[in-house]
């Protein structure tokens, strides 16, 4: 079933526990012109009561992008993304990893994690927009984002 989505701004669930990777990461969508609300949770746990909509994140929007940080305090990010790819209504949920660095990132590659890219923070404002442009054909069927 799709989305009625026409017309506003993508939703983006930034689970990041720094706040200044946090910051970074929001510039780089405003710099590059990017229409989208940002949601911030700063834990594993509280990613996964915003995702399920359950205690004080029960009107919290369904995101059309996570933004995940694997380091996370109370839950770690590889639990938050087995969480989303087990459940039915979150599952086709483009996830973008955020990782410490090129190592880490080919370490994670070789775990086969589910993921649609992974970025090493701070967020290159290029490299960062040619990932959300990728996945653009992916999501034309749920999202249609700002030019």
């Amino acid at each position: 079933m799709q989305r009625e989505t026409v017309g506003r701004p993508m939703e983006i669930l930034l689970v990041e526990d720094d706040l200044e990777d946090a910051g970074l990461t929001i510039e780089a969508l405003r710099d590059g012109g990017v229409r989208c609300r940002v949601s911030l949770v700063r834990d594993g746990e509280e990613a996964v009561e915003f995702l399920h909509r359950r205690g004080r994140f029960s009107r919290a929007p369904r995101p059309d992008l996570i933004l995940l940080d694997l380091h996370l305090p109370k839950m770690h990010g590889r639990e938050v993304l087995a969480d989303v790819r087990a459940s039915e209504s979150l599952c086709d949920v483009p996830v973008i990893v955020l990782t410490a660095s090129k190592t880490h990132r080919e370490i994670l590659q070789g775990e086969s994690l589910h993921v649609e890219s992974y970025l090493v923070k701070p967020v290159d404002l290029q490299q960062f927009l040619e990932v959300v442009r990728s996945l653009r054909k992916y999501m034309l069927s749920d999202v249609i984002l700002p030019s």
